[in-house]
Parts: structure tokens; C-alpha cells; sequence
């Protein structure tokens, strides 16, 4: 699938070493064709003896030979990582950056390399269960966009957008998304302990619940709505529960939370390294 591909991970944080796990254990990736870069050796060390790939600490000798260049390094961290690879990528190469907020014109003009793509993968692609959002400059040839396209799904599914602002959109909603659904279990557990449930068996009645609930809509032609509405029977338990919930403003506290993600992630992309603190 990537033969004669090498690989060059600039940060290596959790979702290089996802994307990592994803190309040795389903992509086949062979480890030597994988160097991983960053400023703590004890990090990079790890990752040698759990993967047996190459480390290096120094950024332009990890890409001096890569075919795939992978920017994962912190947004705040990138400015310094892009000024320091400046006309450092080998000129065939792909860049491929998974950088929260950072926009594709700032990779491109500051690196001084056109092939270019941009995405925003989530969690779950640690055990290829993820979702990634993508988009490509028109630098990047179609073997490229082929290669990107693989890599991503090395971690779960794929989704191509045409058009750039959606990445932060994504970035809002399923980069994010993960976060919000730890949250509610979290929530839903703890109001399971209240009720005198110990945090054992309610952590595994809402684990499983949730499980259920989504494999049921996978395997169901009914909207979503639908499906709720057979589960709240008139005057029942269900319809006294969820008419609290949109009495306290669930819905809206979702959508408000997710703009600000989104309103973040622009800031990122412009710079701003803090976010506003204070009431809306």
C-alpha cells in the first residue's frame, strides 16, 4: 500500500502514535519506514521500544528523506516547528498536518512548500474507531491525495471537504466530540452512584446503554428522533427525564459549546494562542 513511502511524525504526541499504531497494525507500515521527531528523548525512546521506529530530535533530519511529512506538533508549538523546517521538505514531498486551527496557508507559505494537506482526526483513532476530516492544497498531486486518503483511514473513516472552513467546523464537532460524550457518561455514572448504583455496575449500565444506543441507530432506517420518540412513552419515566433536560437547556448548552470550540479553533488559526476568559 506504501511501498517505498517514508514517513517523518514532527511531535510525537497521542495522535502520532495513533497514527502510527494505525499504519504498522492495519496499513502494514513497515517501522523503518517511520521516524518520529521531538524534543524529549525519554518520549522518543518509548516510542522506539514499543515500535521499533526511528527517533530523532532534530526536525530537519527526520524529513530530510521522508516521501510523507506529518505535522502533529501543539498549536502553540508550530510557529517555532514551521520556521525551524523552512524549505527543509524535500520537494516531492506531501505534507500532511493534523494541527488544530492551523490553516493550509500558513503551512504552506512558512514551510515555502505547496503540497499540502490539512486534517482533524479524534480520538477514537487510537484503536481505529476515529473519524478525520480532510482537505488538500491543489499542490497535492491525485497519488497524493490516494496516499493521504489511506493514511487516515489507517485510522478509522474519512471524510473529504472541498472547502477549508470545514475543518474547523469538524474540529468543533467530532475532533472535539469525544470530550462531550466522556462528559455525559461521566455524568450519567455519577447520577447512577447518587441513585445507590456502586460506580462499577454504573459505569457498565451507561457504557453499555451507549454502545447499544448507537449500534441500534446504525442498524435502524429511522432518523434519530424517531427513535427517542419510542422510548418516551406519554407521562413516563422517559418523558419526565428528557422534559427536564430540555428545561435546563440541553440542547442549546450542546450547540453554545460547540460554537465556542469552533470560535477557538479560528482563533487558533489566526494566532491567538489564549482564549477569551469572562461571561459570553
Amino acid at each position: 500500500m506504501f511501498e517505498g513511502e517514508q514517513f517523518a511524525f514532527i511531535g510525537p504526541g497521542v495522535m502520532a502514535e495513533a497514527m502510527l499504531h494505525g499504519l504498522l497494525d492495519r496499513a502494514s507500515v513497515n517501522p523503518d519506514s517511520l521516524t518520529a521527531s521531538g524534543p524529549r528523548p525519554e518520549r522518543l525512546r518509548e516510542l522506539a521500544e514499543r515500535y521499533g521506529i526511528g527517533t530523532t530530535t532534530d526536525n530537519r533530519a527526520a524529513t530530510s528523506a521522508a516521501t510523507v511529512v506529518v505535522m502533529s506538533v501543539k498549536p502553540q508549538s508550530l510557529p517555532a516547528v514551521l520556521e525551524g523546517l523552512r524549505g527543509g521538505i524535500p520537494a516531492g514531498a506531501l505534507v500532511l498536518s493534523i494541527v488544530a486551527g492551523a490553516r493550509l496557508s500558513d503551512l504552506t507559505g512558512k514551510l515555502a512548500h505547496a503540497a499540502a494537506v490539512r486534517a482533524m482526526p479524534n480520538t477514537p483513532a487510537q484503536i481505529g474507531q476515529g473519524i478525520t476530516v480532510w482537505t488538500a492544497t491543489d499542490a497535492v498531486s491525485p497519488a497524493q491525495r490516494e496516499i493521504a486518503r489511506q493514511v487516515l483511514e489507517s485510522m478509522g473513516k474519512q471524510i473529504f471537504a472541498a472547502d477549508e472552513d470545514e475543518l474547523d467546523m469538524a474540529t468543533a464537532l467530532s475532533g472535539t466530540g469525544p470530550a462531550y460524550a466522556f462528559l455525559f457518561m461521566e455524568a450519567m455514572v455519577d447520577a447512577g452512584v447518587h441513585l445507590g448504583f456502586s460506580r462499577r455496575i454504573a459505569e457498565e449500565l451507561v457504557v453499555q446503554t451507549l454502545k447499544g444506543a448507537v449500534a441500534y441507530y446504525e442498524t435502524s432506517p429511522s432518523h434519530m428522533a424517531r427513535l427517542r420518540n419510542q422510548v418516551t412513552s406519554p407521562a413516563g419515566t422517559t418523558a419526565a427525564a428528557l422534559y427536564y433536560l430540555e428545561k435546563a437547556g440541553f440542547r442549546p448548552a450542546i450547540s453554545r459549546a460547540i460554537w465556542a470550540a469552533y470560535e477557538r479553533s479560528v482563533q487558533l488559526g489566526r494566532g491567538q494562542k489564549r482564549a477569551p476568559v469572562g461571561p459570553d
